[in-house]
């Protein structure tokens, strides 16, 4: 239960950074919409889904027996007619949510490594330090995780938005039209076992990337933290 507490808030922070990146740069690029509907914004409640931030994060720690979670805030709704220049804007709305949660990574190691030297100078404080080190230990590995995830190009994913502009016009047409059912694929390949070994396949980067930091930050570690 204690993980569970110290993963919920980053888990929270980073999905809601994400979308709220989406909405940032979607407005730079044009389109008020995300604006306009209260969505430019890092307080949490208008992007919590209460089936994504909440029952999906909830379910997936009680069926890994308190070893995985993830979870997603709701999408926030842009019009890419209203980009300056279709073409680019989409490609920077869409990759923007992906960019934030590498910066959140990052920035997460790097107070990683912040938390551990002021744990070493202080001893005293290396309780309540060490609790904030595991967080960003946490933090670390969702946010590489949301990165990787987002690139699948499998509607309504980021990613899919991306591999759009790289195919044909007409191929394109047809790729959107069977992304109507994009969100219902995803949630078969949740529930369905036999697609663990897929997406472990689709997420090496991510873990790649989270044995990298902790080849760089392993050193700063405070006792009882994982890392």
């Amino acid at each position: 239960m204690t993980d569970f507490l110290l993963v919920l808030p980053v888990l929270l922070f980073s999905v809601v950074a994400h979308e709220y990146a989406h909405a940032w740069t979607a407005y730079r690029q044009g389109d008020p919409t995300a604006h306009m509907l209260g969505r430019l914004t890092l307080n949490p409640i208008p992007h919590i889904d209460p089936f994504m931030s909440v029952l999906v994060p909830v379910g997936l720690w009680v069926l890994s027996h308190g070893t995985f979670t993830f979870g997603a805030a709701r999408p926030v709704p842009v019009n890419p007619r209203n980009y300056r220049n279709y073409k680019r804007g989409d490609l920077i709305v869409s990759s923007a949510g992906i960019v934030m949660n590498l910066f959140l990574a990052v920035a997460c190691a790097a107070l990683f490594v912040v938390f551990g030297i002021a744990g070493a100078a202080l001893p005293g404080a290396r309780g309540p330090l060490g609790l904030l080190q595991q967080m960003m230990a946490f933090g670390i590995l969702l946010n590489y995780i949301l990165a990787i995830f987002n690139l699948v190009p499998l509607p309504p994913l980021d990613g899919s938005h991306l591999f759009y502009h790289l195919l044909p016009p007409a191929w394109g047409a047809r790729y959107r039209a069977v992304g109507r059912y994009g969100f219902l694929v995803l949630l078969v390949t949740f529930m369905v076992p036999a697609f663990g070994v897929v997406w472990n396949v689709l997420l090496w980067p991510a873990a790649g990337a989270v044995d990298l930091t902790r080849g760089v930050i392993g050193g700063f570690i405070l006792p009882g933290v994982r890392l």
